[in-house]
């Protein structure tokens, strides 16, 4: 039986454990026929990056406001397509929206948005819609995409997004046009960082944490100034509490993406995400694809292929994308790669910790404003143990980083 939430309440995680794998309406009343009886929202008030559960404002939109913005869903306003259903860019015009309404999101009357619609026929249904309306609404950080409302009139499902300028990461890693430039080195781990900083956020700030489920190239938006927010989070799952150490769950994601022993067993932990977020990693150092079939026997998938390289430091700068043309800082390569390595352990206790990442990470960014080494080395740097820890030995944000300079 389909359970209900009452409209402008202040919910947390902990209190919607069980409905969300028992599902629920996402509107508590159709209170009236008309227009403004069904522009009700759904949550009350705005969480922070700081850990504050309450609810970001998603407002409810009938059917009709979303098939003006999109132009009746035109063709030409079609900027993606995935398992959820396809994606429209759109205007909400002044008379759609009250403007006291779009400032408390901070946008401007008329402002572009992302409307995404739900296939009725695809691979994720209502459950999944549910799920990411519930989480982007209780969950907020300038690394999440921002959800600005949904519709849920008959059975339509659609969700109104912030539009992301510059698409996804896949889009400009990935079957580029000759004459596009590739991104360089330090946006790269510019996107790399900002990503990890949302990760953190979910695995170390919510409450329970929030295990993704979903990480991948396709689902980490960039601005114009390829700013990251991750984005899709129809398939989040609340994380073990208490003395559990996993989630038993159906096995579901992304191919090429998915830890191995998630695969095979169905238990589900933060350090699954982790994994994925080598596989991130992996893309954005070699510019492949996770699962690539154009290529070879062998090379198809990405983690099988580039083992031999992440077990020898010697081979590390073979890793290195083509197109960057030698413009990084070797130094910084290897220590990118050194991380991918640790994410990417088979035994997922061995994994680093979110928190961990984010800190070597960011040291990574600092030193990518120097000038770029070009070219092979004549002899590869020795390396260092790593600052990464596994477990709980994690680390501080004030730790020295010499050690981790002389990889």
């Amino acid at each position: 039986m389909l359970r209900c939430f009452s409209c402008g309440g202040n919910w947390q995680l902990k209190d919607i454990v069980r409905d969300i794998d028992d599902g629920m309406v996402v509107r508590s009343s159709e209170t009236s026929g008309s227009e403004h009886g069904s522009r009700r929202r759904l949550f009350s008030g705005r969480g922070n990056e700081n850990g504050s559960q309450k609810g970001n404002v998603a407002r409810s939109f009938i059917f009709r406001e979303l098939s003006t913005a999109t132009r009746n869903f035109r063709e030409s306003n079609l900027i993606g397509e995935g398992g959820f259903g396809r994606v429209f860019k759109g205007r909400l015009d002044s008379g759609q929206a009250s403007f006291d309404f779009l400032f408390l999101l901070g946008l401007n009357k008329g402002k572009i948005v992302a409307i995404k619609q739900l296939n009725l026929n695809g691979f994720q249904g209502n459950q999944e819609f549910i799920v990411e309306v519930l989480m982007l609404s209780l969950l907020h950080h300038p690394n999440l995409v921002n959800l600005i409302g949904y519709c849920t009139d008959g059975d339509q499902r659609l969700l109104v997004y912030e539009y992301m300028q510059m698409g996804s990461l896949e889009d400009h890693l990935f079957d580029i046009e000759p004459d596009k430039e590739p991104l360089d080195w330090s946006t790269r781990i510019k996107i790399a960082v900002g990503a990890a900083r949302g990760l953190e956020y979910l695995h170390c700030k919510a409450n329970p944490p929030v295990i993704y489920r979903d990480l991948k190239s396709a689902n980490i938006l960039l601005d114009e100034n390829f700013y990251p927010k991750l984005s899709d989070f129809g398939l989040a799952k609340l994380g073990p509490v208490g003395d559990n150490t996993h989630v038993s769950t159906r096995v579901v994601g992304t191919f090429g993406y998915c830890a191995p022993e998630y695969a095979m067993s169905g238990k589900l932990t933060l350090k699954s995400d982790i994994y994925s977020f080598g596989v991130v990693l992996l893309e954005l150092i070699t510019g492949r694809k996770a699962i690539d079939l154009s290529r070879k026997a062998g090379e198809q998938n990405l983690v099988v292929w580039s083992r031999p390289f992440l077990n020898n430091p010697k081979n590390f700068i073979r890793l290195a994308d083509p197109r960057l043309q030698g413009s990084f800082h070797v130094r910084a390569l290897y220590q990118a790669i050194a991380i991918t390595a640790m994410c990417l352990q088979e035994t997922a206790n061995l994994r680093p910790l979110i928190g961990d990442i984010v800190v070597a990470l960011e040291y990574l960014a600092s030193q990518s404003n120097k000038k770029s080494n070009r070219g092979l080395p004549r002899s590869p740097p020795s390396p260092s143990p790593s600052p990464l820890k596994h477990g709980n030995d994690s680390l501080s944000r004030d730790r020295d980083f010499r050690g981790f300079s002389s990889i």
